[in-house]
């Protein structure tokens, strides 16, 4: 039972830091100035601004819910800890506490201009053919399960696969708060070690795919990103599908290259070719912006060079499943030996370890 009340006083001080560090005071003030700024009978003449208002009015409420959700349960919890009937109860508990101060806790680190939005993810297999594109699988695999048990909405925009097994690339936006905070850290390339299943000697293998997270711009012009017409070039093409009464017949899916980068960015998520239009502009705004984010950066380090896409620029993390297994992040040393909890989407340690190392990035 000692060790049931340690860990709730425990909890009880991580409140109260966290309490101080989320500041809701100053937070209940902006949602006054924005619950007035709402009732403005004009502000939906532009959509853009009343989405993103309605928006930051909801994420401040759900946060205060959440503080006063987990203070009763703290609350609770320290009342009940005298009883000693009620230690095996009161584990299970402090267990579940613990896991929602923890998801608490991170968003202290989400101080970015974008991670309160929605994310952007892309997975592209490297070199090495179907070995590759089988790891992409399976890191596509992992991001949607990690999703599912965040309670994040999926919708898959491009979607490549591979002629004989797994993907060559995928594209699918996450749709939940703070979904490109959580995980923009996840950007980069990903190395996979194993004995190969597509070759009959069995010989370890090492595979490399690459992930690029972006903000979701669908609703957020960038006064800084400029993109004339001229500078575009339309494809269309029939989308992919199953078969059946869903064979398309046009060609709604869209393919966009922008001139003067050489970025190519492609949708067919939707039914009709507008709506991929739209999906394909978005995609290369928040490409352009990334673009010119790096940029910036080089030329902060006097840096000169071609530019190459971030996500190519680095190996970040390592999964190795032969001849042991271990999944380690290069960036911040946090490893597991429990490679399978990883590859189903426990990546709570990696994306909270990442949050610290770049707090604001």
């Amino acid at each position: 039972m000692q060790d049931v009340v340690s860990k709730i006083e425990e909890l009880t001080t991580r409140f109260k830091a966290l309490n101080k560090g989320l500041n809701l005071g100053r937070k209940m003030q902006v949602l006054k100035k924005l619950e007035a700024e709402s009732s403005d009978p004009d502000l939906w003449k532009d959509p853009n601004h009343a989405r993103d208002l309605m928006q930051k009015i909801g994420d401040i409420k759900k946060q205060a819910e959440q503080v006063k959700r987990l203070e009763k349960d703290i609350s609770d919890l320290v009342g009940l800890s005298d009883d000693k009937s009620l230690a095996a109860d009161l584990e299970k508990e402090v267990v579940q506490v613990e896991k929602e101060l923890e998801k608490l806790e991170l968003t202290i680190y989400l101080s970015g201009p974008y991670d309160e939005k929605n994310a952007v993810i892309s997975i592209h297999a490297g070199q090495g053919g179907t070995e590759a594109m089988d790891w992409a699988q399976m890191l596509l695999r992992m991001y949607l399960r990690f999703c599912e048990r965040w309670s994040y909405k999926i919708q898959i925009i491009d979607e490549t696969t591979g002629e004989e097994a797994g993907i060559k690339s995928v594209t699918f936006r996450v749709d939940g708060r703070n979904a490109y905070g959580y995980l923009k850290n996840e950007s980069g390339t990903h190395r996979l070690v194993r004995q190969s299943p597509y070759n009959a000697d069995k010989l370890r293998q090492t595979s490399f795919a690459s992930v690029e997270v972006l903000p979701d711009f669908a609703d957020i012009e960038l006064p800084d990103i400029e993109i004339k017409e001229d500078d575009l070039e339309w494809q269309f093409f029939r989308s992919s599908s199953q078969g059946g009464q869903n064979v398309q017949k046009v060609s709604t899916a869209v393919r966009l290259i922008h001139k003067p980068t050489g970025i190519v960015v492609s949708a067919q998520a939707e039914r009709f070719q507008e709506q991929n239009r739209r999906i394909a502009r978005s995609l290369l705004r928040a490409k352009l912006w990334l673009r010119s984010r790096a940029e910036l950066e080089e030329t902060k380090k006097g840096i000169k060079g071609e530019y190459r896409p971030a996500s190519w620029g680095t190996q970040i993390r390592s999964y190795v499943l032969h001849p042991y297994k271990m999944v380690k992040d290069l960036r911040t040393n946090v490893q597991t030996s429990d490679t399978e909890a990883v590859l189903n989407g426990e990546l709570d340690e990696f994306i909270e370890s990442g949050l610290k190392l770049k707090d604001g990035v």
